[in-house]
């Protein structure tokens, strides 16, 4: 049996691997577990499947759990708080994958250790690959750690490689990749009406259930762009050879065009779970959970071209990866920080894009040469993104 530490638990990834690991109960072993301040949701997980930690990031929500647990059926789990708790259980001896589903810059570090450790890392964390770039691929290669990606687009993509490919590698027989998009619930509004939209309105995606943080990135397509950018490290192309599609339908995950005019697609329902189990599985396949696709449902299958006027913050990714160095970090901190606004009720939805836009002209490009760079360069846009909030509700 394979050890498996999920970091994230509680959230939409972290929920559907469960899913999809309690199928395969003989193949796979829980060993910890993370969630952020969810404890509810992380007791109930326990309960079910006894991992051997239980990691919770807030450390006065850690001390509510430990209390939960005493007088519960598994009072013998380990648990522990803090961020560097995270680190820890994803390098454990036992853990043999590692699952990393921490939402946004926060995932970083744990997922790093993970790499570093030698780890079979199933990636759904793009932020941690957009900002850290070759400092995180480096480090797959040197400790020999196996990278998957989850995320549907990147694994689809993966899926449509050559046989035997391996991630970070080039390949010449593959000229360009088309990624998906559905486009998100606004793909059709009337753009002078955008900036009536609410976080109510935004996070209610027509497809997919995820977090609010990216189902707001999906409606303003910047989750679009940081998956251009971490396509562009996961299968070493350059920005030019990655055109977005969008595809309302979201029944085409991505497809990949090869030198001798072969367009290779993966194709299955909206569903998390493949991915999942394509990534736990590899390079065998097993049951995910998900229903098998009715292509006669489907019926009709359209493709459009993105409008970046209505998608600003598509262009400011091109533009990210375009300058390189410390930009895309640049760029993942002010949307973390403009989402959060957004979700809170302090800014508009139009004005995410006018807020990173802002913040990226004040940085000037460097060398993202090191994790110490990267993460000040993080901690410095989001003051910046901040300072920048605070004059437009003035």
């Amino acid at each position: 049996m394979k050890g498996i530490c999920i970091l994230g638990a509680t959230g939409s990834i972290g929920v559907s691997t469960l899913d999809v690991v309690a199928r395969h109960a003989d193949l796979y072993k829980v060993i910890a577990l993370t969630a952020h301040t969810n404890i509810d949701t992380l007791f109930a997980q326990c309960l079910k499947h006894h991992p051997q930690y239980a990691v919770v990031v807030d450390e006065n929500k850690a001390q509510a759990f430990k209390e939960k647990l005493k007088n519960s059926a598994i009072p013998d789990i380990e648990v522990l708080a803090g961020t560097q708790a995270l680190e820890y259980v994803a390098t454990l001896a036992n853990v043999d994958s590692v699952m990393a589903a921490i939402v946004g810059a926060a995932g970083l570090l744990p997922s790093l250790a993970a790499a570093k450790a030698g780890k079979t890392i199933l990636l759904a964390n793009k932020e941690a690959l957009v900002m850290s770039g070759s400092i995180f691929l480096q480090a797959i290669t040197e400790s020999g750690a196996q990278l998957l990606p989850i995320d549907s687009e990147h694994n689809a993509i993966f899926q449509c490689m050559p046989a035997g490919y391996v991630t970070g590698r080039q390949t010449k027989q593959a000229r360009r990749i088309l990624l998906t998009a559905s486009g998100g619930p606004f793909r059709e509004m009337p753009l002078d009406q955008m900036s009536t939209v609410t976080p109510a309105h935004a996070v209610a995606h027509p497809n997919w259930d995820m977090g609010r943080k990216i189902s707001v990135d999906s409606a303003t397509m910047m989750n679009k762009g940081l998956e251009m950018i971490e396509a562009c490290l996961l299968f070493n192309m350059q920005p030019d050879q990655i055109q977005v599609v969008i595809h309302p339908q979201s029944v085409i995950h991505s497809m990949v065009d090869y030198v001798d005019g072969t367009v290779l697609a993966q194709m299955g329902n909206p569903d998390m779970r493949i991915p999942i189990a394509h990534s736990l599985a590899w390079p065998e396949r097993f049951d995910s959970g998900a229903e098998p696709l009715n292509i006669f449902a489907v019926r009709r299958m359209d493709f459009e071209e993105p409008n970046l006027e209505r998608f600003p913050c598509l262009r400011l990714a091109y533009e990210a990866i375009a300058a390189g160095g410390i930009m895309p970090t640049v760029l993942n901190a002010a949307n973390e920080i403009a989402v959060e606004a957004f979700l809170n009720e302090k800014i508009r939805f139009t004005d995410i894009p006018v807020i990173i836009e802002r913040c990226m002209k004040k940085f000037v490009v460097k060398e993202a040469g090191s994790l110490e760079i990267i993460l000040d360069t993080d901690q410095q846009a989001r003051l910046v993104s901040r300072q920048i909030i605070e004059k437009l509700n003035n």
